[in-house]
């Protein structure tokens, strides 16, 4: 792939995600989240944009339950605003329902930050939805793209990837 060209990465068919919702669980991070009346339409259903809410919350206390507040990357210069989201809906949420938001991260690339979602039943047995989230660090005082992580949120983020 050249360096002009996008990442042309694509989830895989629903087939395979709902298969892979037992492996690799442990490296999981699970936030579970209610369907409350202002997430959904009219009909009761989750409007598409709460998913996306629940995922950055999920994100969020993921980075929390290692010891990255993000309060502390405001204070070393450093954000990490999403830079490339890709959701697929499989089936709605109800008002109500209680949803488990699985979370984890993938690996990191220089600046760059990539995380994999699910949405499902709180019992596993219905996957709602899985997407792919990409960060970057972004220097804040500077407004630019950082070359790299700075390196403490960099060994905070290791502490995903360890078994």
């Amino acid at each position: 792939m050249t360096n002009d060209q996008p990442d042309q990465r694509q989830l895989p068919p629903t087939g395979v995600l709902q298969n892979s919702l037992q492996v690799a669980s442990e490296h999981w991070f699970e936030y579970l989240v209610r369907a409350h009346p202002h997430h959904t339409d009219y009909a009761g259903i989750v409007w598409h944009g709460a998913y996306v809410t629940w995922m950055e919350e999920a994100r969020v206390e993921c980075l929390r339950s290692i010891g990255i507040e993000f309060a502390d990357l405001v204070a070393l210069g450093c954000d990490l605003p999403v830079v490339e989201l890709s959701i697929r809906y499989h089936q709605s949420v109800q008002m109500g329902m209680a949803v488990v938001v699985r979370t984890r991260m993938v690996n990191m690339e220089g600046a760059r930050v990539n995380w994999d979602y699910q949405i499902q039943s709180t019992d596993g047995q219905d996957l709602f939805a899985t997407a792919r989230v990409a960060l970057v660090a972004v220097d804040r005082e500077k407004g630019k793209i950082m070359r790299q992580l700075p390196p403490a949120v960099k060994e905070a983020l290791v502490k995903l990837t360890a078994p």
